[in-house]
């Protein structure tokens, strides 16, 4: 055993070594100034795809101390009384949550910053936010000669001066400019308390909303935490004696609503919206707080193409001249324009329109929001579904040429024949824009005019969960799917324009998905960060059945609600969408260079309600074959200039003819002698035209005409074949069927037979 002497040695030598070290680190480190920190930070720089600049902009210019004689004592107690109750009593430092950090780092886990205002005004002058065992023994010893070395209330305002209050505000002055357009000295104490409320995490307590950054950080939660912390700190601030009863009863009868974002200098037109869209990207892509990022210093090249930004803006406002009054004509205010451009197999997003512009204190993104139900710019996620899962009655996938009923108000079916029950047990009835008497359609028949009642009952027949599959592999996200029931076939989901741009670019790339991405380099203070790699290309769906959607499609454009985007001049495929009380309109577009997608909406600006657009420009309603697809294709003239017309890939045939259960089958024709009659349903002579030309309202394409035999049945070997199609028994809905299977002229389309 050792002996008390050696023990005692040792102690006193361990303990006299803590004292050295700490007298060593005591007096190397040196105060901290809130002078020097706002010297340090600095504006970033945006660049657009060619390296030119975009916009310098950032905490650089939005930062100026204020002495504490220029701080209300309102805002002053409601930190003190919020965060550090004893602050003019300790000394500092809180031993225990040091302790606690330091625990928390040697596991591996978050450090719990300083509790004390003095340990977090140390901490706001560390501009690189460095999370280490040596940073933090260096806080806790300069925080130690802080409170030796300077007094209460020079701490009090260097905290106030260094810290974060979101919206690129450092500081107070910033802050009570930002939030309420005014000086520090002349807040309120109202207003006191929800700054004060603010330094627990902007992100998540500005009432504007941060979803952005975090999709939990939506206006209506900020707003909720905002006035429950608001509230709790006047409350504090009462129960501390800070303020008297008179002024917390005139303080908390009224939330302080601050004021909407403002635009900065700069940050005018679209800038401002690029500039959003590329700091979201940055700050999920990268362990960058946005604390840290608006302090400066970034350098950041984006995807954005400058003449094509400027032409989809110039797009939009052009329509906007030519179609909306809002100064005579009240149903045209406040219609708001979302648009996103992204190039396929790349993901790149190289233009958005995201609306009127900071300047006109439009502060939303409209190409990065959520909310406005995209329609039926959704099908064709249902028919690719079910062209590569099949439904529950086929062996395998699903051909276009299939017919589901058409008509208006039909009731839907569960897998087991069930009717689809509402709330009261009613069965669910599917409405139709109009209530023409479609009858049996085939299903590019049905994409080709946006019938929604073969849709829906598709949907169900795949299985909404294999649709919301499709979508998402295409680059639709998680949050914005709507619920699985018949409904979602139509639309009801809310992504944003970027998304859906990106989703469309999927089939433009036979079904190769790139995840849309606006940010190639970041760099800080020139030296480069890593990460911003372009984004991983996967195979979302078999390359036929994007090759075939996109088929499908193109016929939208070239015969259906999508030929108003026939006046570009090349080959394009689309799809328009119109929602429920007319408050969306869509059109999303492609070819092989640019997919695009433009939504159109009325939002109450109070509330941020959806309106109907019944009755604006003049129109019954907006439809997305019109306004949208005006806007889509004066842009794309503009951003495919001088680009080769690169058509489409051919598609091959896919899947087999299941139609609808229910749908009329076709009667076989009894064998015959060749001198006997067919009076059914004859075939022509020889002499005749094996195929009668098709009437103005037929649609003709890969598969042939709508009312030919079609690929499943028809004809394969021109006048004579031997598969030629016979029409059943027509009954007074059933328009445009596919033929049956007895012999016929067989010269439709590649794969089709005309009628018999």
């Amino acid at each position: 055993m050792p002996s008390w002497k050696l023990v005692s040695g040792l102690c006193i030598g361990f303990f006299g070594s803590l004292v050295a070290v700490a007298g060593v680190g005591y007096a190397m480190v040196g105060v901290p100034n809130e002078e020097n920190a706002a010297a340090l930070s600095q504006n970033n720089v945006y660049y657009w795809a060619d390296g030119s600049q975009m916009v310098a902009a950032g905490s650089g210019q939005n930062r100026q101390n204020v002495t504490i004689d220029r701080i209300p004592k309102a805002m002053q107690w409601a930190v003190i009384s919020a965060e550090n109750k004893s602050f003019y009593q300790d000394r500092g430092v809180d031993p225990m949550g040091i302790a606690r950090a330091l625990a928390n780092m040697a596991r591996g886990g978050d450090t719990q910053g300083g509790s004390t205002i003095t340990q977090q005004f140390v901490k706001n002058t560390y501009l690189s936010q460095e999370q280490s065992l040596s940073r933090k023994f260096k806080e806790m010893f300069i925080s130690i000669k802080v409170g030796t070395k300077l007094t209460k209330g020079e701490i009090l305002q260097g905290y106030l001066n260094t810290s974060y209050y979101g919206r690129g505000a450092y500081g107070i002055q910033a802050a009570a400019q930002a939030y309420y357009g005014k000086e520090a000295k002349d807040l309120k104490p109202s207003e006191c308390a929800f700054l004060a409320a603010l330094l627990k995490g902007p992100t998540y307590y500005d009432p504007a909303g941060n979803e952005g950054i975090d999709k939990t950080a939506t206006r209506d939660a900020n707003t909720k935490r905002s006035k429950d912390r608001w509230g709790w700190i006047l409350e504090q601030m009462h129960n501390d004696k800070r303020i008297t009863d008179k002024q917390y009863q005139d303080a908390i009868k009224k939330y302080p609503m601050p004021q909407d974002r403002k635009a900065s200098k700069g940050m005018t037109g679209q800038i401002g919206y690029l500039v959003d869209t590329a700091k979201k990207y940055v700050l999920n892509h990268s362990n960058i707080s946005e604390k840290q990022f608006d302090l400066g210093g970034y350098q950041i090249k984006t995807t954005f193409k400058k003449a094509n930004v400027e032409a989809l803006a110039k797009a939009v406002k052009k329509v906007e001249k030519e179609k909306l009054d809002p100064k005579n004509r009240e149903l045209d205010k406040h219609v708001q324009f979302g648009a996103a451009s992204v190039k396929p197999k790349d993901g790149a997003i190289v233009a958005l329109y995201g609306g009127a512009g900071y300047e006109n204190g439009h502060f939303n993104n409209n190409a990065d929001t959520s909310g406005v139900p995209v329609g039926s710019t959704w099908k064709p996620f249902v028919l690719a579904a079910a062209m590569e899962y099949g439904t529950y009655r086929s062996d395998g996938p699903l051909s276009p040429l299939s017919k589901y009923n058409g008509n208006d108000r039909l009731k839907v079916r569960n897998n087991d024949g069930s009717y689809v029950l509402k709330k009261d047990n009613t069965p669910f009835f599917q409405k139709n824009e109009s209530d023409k008497a479609w009858g049996y359609i085939s299903l590019r028949k049905a994409m080709e005019q946006s019938v929604n009642t073969p849709f829906v009952q598709l949907g169900m027949d795949v299985g909404m969960r294999n649709v919301r599959d499709v979508a998402e592999k295409s680059g639709i996200l998680d949050a914005s799917f709507a619920t699985l029931n018949p409904s979602f076939a139509l639309g009801t989901s809310t992504p944003s324009a970027i998304r859906m741009a990106d989703a469309y670019a999927t089939f433009a790339a036979s079904g190769k998905q790139a995840a849309p991405y606006s940010v190639t380099s970041v760099k800080f203070n020139g030296r480069e960060i890593e990460g911003f790699d372009k984004p991983r290309i996967t195979q979302a769906m078999p390359e036929n059945v994007a090759n075939n959607v996109t088929e499908t499609l193109e016929n939208v454009i070239q015969n259906g609600t999508g030929k108003n985007a026939l006046a570009l001049g090349r080959t394009v495929a689309g799809k328009t969408g119109t929602t429920d009380e007319n408050k969306s309109a869509w059109f999303v577009g492609y070819t092989q260079q640019l997919s695009t997608s433009v939504a159109m909406f009325r939002e109450d600006p109070k509330s941020a309600k959806l309106l109907s657009m019944n009755g604006t420009a003049g129109e019954k309603s907006i439809h997305g074959g019109d306004t949208p697809t005006q806007v889509w294709t004066e842009y794309m003239k503009a951003a495919l200039k001088g680009e080769t017309d690169l058509g489409f890939p051919d598609a091959e045939k896919i899947g087999e003819i299941q139609d609808e259960l229910g749908a009329p089958s076709p009667k076989p024709t009894p064998s015959v002698e060749p001198s006997e009659t067919v009076t059914e349903s004859p075939s022509p002579t020889p002499t005749e035209s094996s195929s009668p030309s098709p009437s103005p309202s037929d649609t003709c394409g890969f598969f042939g005409c709508e009312n030919d035999g079609g690929a499943q049945n028809g004809g394969n070997t021109g006048n004579g074949g031997t598969d030629g199609g016979v029409s059943p028994e027509p009954t007074p809905t059933d328009t445009n069927l596919d033929g049956g299977n007895t012999r016929g002229n067989g010269n439709g389309g590649i794969f089709g037979g005309p009628e018999g």
